[in-house]
């Protein structure tokens, strides 16, 4: 079966778009080239997923420059200007190779109209690890097109390698179709996003006055729907604070028939320290760090009102009936705007299948806490590290302990009702025929504050793919409908954007 014939009840979308774009010419033009392009669309991602980018293992890397070295190719064949590889140098320990290079972001321009406004589209071509062996239906690096759930699978295609081509596509619709880009656009694709952007914080702060200086807003699509009806715009990103609790005791680790009882033991201290900053409940137990979050404010309370969301929704998104919470606004609160710790391993401590009977000689408590408004970092880390070590302390142990914060990335909030929102749910609304929810979400992207805060601007993440993606997870999958409207959605919002009165 051909790829146009599998495509043809993804163009519903496309259809609908054409219908609500009425007598916008440049709509209808950009709209039907769209739909007329998406096979080879299709295809270019094909070839961006086969290459195994994965940043976070060390022999991928040259994956990961191949990657990068295909965008760019990509982006000069579709016209783009001023392609820089910018390379951020050796990556810093903890690494087996010590000369690692860091992949290249990849910089570039596409029109340079000073009467225009300029957006800065960011994305990242970095994946997670894949195997068919973790439970994949099919081989992960290779796209694999679902005729009849009309859906493309394989790592990468929603996260993020399907959004990010997404505007290279918008710019081909729009050359093909022989109509203006209303907008300069900017490009920034990072290749260690799934490794913690290492590198791209000082990259944006050294081109705040150089290659970004032009910049008006910036846009981000890294992100998903709620769920799997309606389509969002995301205003809010709760941050993520990292901690490890390490005790250490014997030497070595040791028989439990001759030593325990008789020495105390790192893994009992561990859990007693673990058990006290959670309760079953997912209510945080440390002090003051409740008392630091912003109150529940009327105007926010409504925002919840009309999102389409339910309990079976959760309980679906889960695969369980396990959720804390039974109304939508409960829900959702506590998944976006209040904080949350999750506690998420030990190292350490015997994990296979079957018995060993030994006492870890040393282990490794690693829990993180989910930030909001107005918990500051630092404030965080002390309470955080003043429980742990007042809990051991308690506990009369002749073990050592270190409690210490590995890593963390501050939350984002923004204006749901300026200029480059107002653009973008116009345009969701041309595209899908609903207003867009406005909503928040659990999870962290922390470049996004790094752009607001370094380029003096704000930042709109607008997703292309739906909740149900399973970005990070097996079988990870962009349906054809959302790689088609979200195109359109990212086309038309550059126009009403470059429409709007305010930046």
């Amino acid at each position: 079966m051909s790829l146009r014939l599998i495509l043809k009840r993804s163009y519903s979308a496309g259809k609908k778009a054409t219908t609500m774009a009425g007598s916008n010419e440049k709509f209808t033009k950009v709209f039907n080239k769209i739909d007329e392009l998406t096979p080879k669309f299709v295809d270019r991602l094909a070839k961006a997923v086969e290459i195994k980018a994965v940043s976070g293992d060390e022999l991928l890397r040259p994956e990961v420059v191949k990657k990068a070295h295909f965008l760019s190719k990509q982006l000069e064949l579709l016209g783009f200007e001023d392609i820089q590889l910018r390379e951020l140098g050796t990556q810093p320990p903890p690494v087996n190779n010590p000369s690692l290079q860091l992949p290249p972001v990849v910089l570039s321009r596409y029109g340079s109209d000073p009467s225009k406004r300029t957006v800065l589209v960011y994305g990242h071509y970095d994946v997670q690890p894949a195997s068919i062996e973790d439970g994949w239906d099919s081989e992960p690096f290779k796209l694999v097109i679902d005729e009849d759930k009309q859906l493309m699978r394989a790592r990468g295609s929603s996260d993020d390698s399907g959004p990010l081509l997404g505007w290279l596509h918008v710019v081909q619709a729009h050359r093909e179709a022989g109509v203006e880009l209303p907008v300069n656009l900017i490009t920034c694709f990072e290749g260690m996003e799934e490794s913690g952007s290492i590198g791209l914080d000082k990259l944006i702060a050294q081109e705040a006055k150089g290659y970004f200086k032009s910049v008006d807003t910036v846009c981000i699509s890294d992100n998903y729907w709620l769920g799997t009806r309606k389509p969002v715009l995301t205003y809010g990103l709760r941050g993520c604070s990292y901690y490890e609790v390490i005790i250490e005791g014997p030497g070595a680790d040791l028989h439990s028939g001759i030593f325990g009882g008789v020495i105390a033991e790192p893994m009992t201290d561990l859990i007693k320290v673990l058990d006290s900053l959670v309760d079953s409940q997912g209510r945080i137990l440390i002090k003051g760090i409740n008392e630091m979050v912003a109150p529940v404010t009327e105007q926010e309370k409504k925002l919840y009102d009309d999102i389409e969301f339910s309990l079976d929704d959760m309980n679906e998104a889960s695969g369980s009936e396990t959720c804390l919470y039974k109304s939508k606004s409960d829900i959702l609160m506590h998944r976006w705007r209040f904080p949350s710790l999750s506690i998420h391993g030990i190292e350490g401590a015997f994990s296979g299948s079957g018995a060993k009977t030994v006492i870890p000689a040393r282990v490794a408590g690693k829990f993180s806490i989910r930030t909001v408004p107005n918990i500051e970092p630092r404030k965080l880390d002390k309470l955080v590290i003043e429980h742990c070590q007042s809990v051991f302390e308690s506990l009369n142990s002749p073990n050592t302990f270190k409690a210490e914060l590995i890593h963390d990335g501050d939350y984002w909030i923004s204006d749901p009702f300026n200029a480059s929102f107002t653009a973008a749910a116009k345009a969701t609304k041309t595209v899908y025929g609903v207003e867009p929810d406005l909503t928040r979400e659990g999870g962290s992207i922390p470049i996004t504050l790094t752009f607001e805060k370094e380029l003096k601007t704000n930042v709109l993440l607008l997703p292309m793919g739906r909740g149900d993606d399973g970005a990070h997870s097996i079988n990870e999958k962009l349906d054809l409908s959302n790689f088609v409207g979200g195109t359109k959605t990212m086309a038309a919002y550059l126009h009403y954007y470059a429409e709007s009165k305010e930046k």
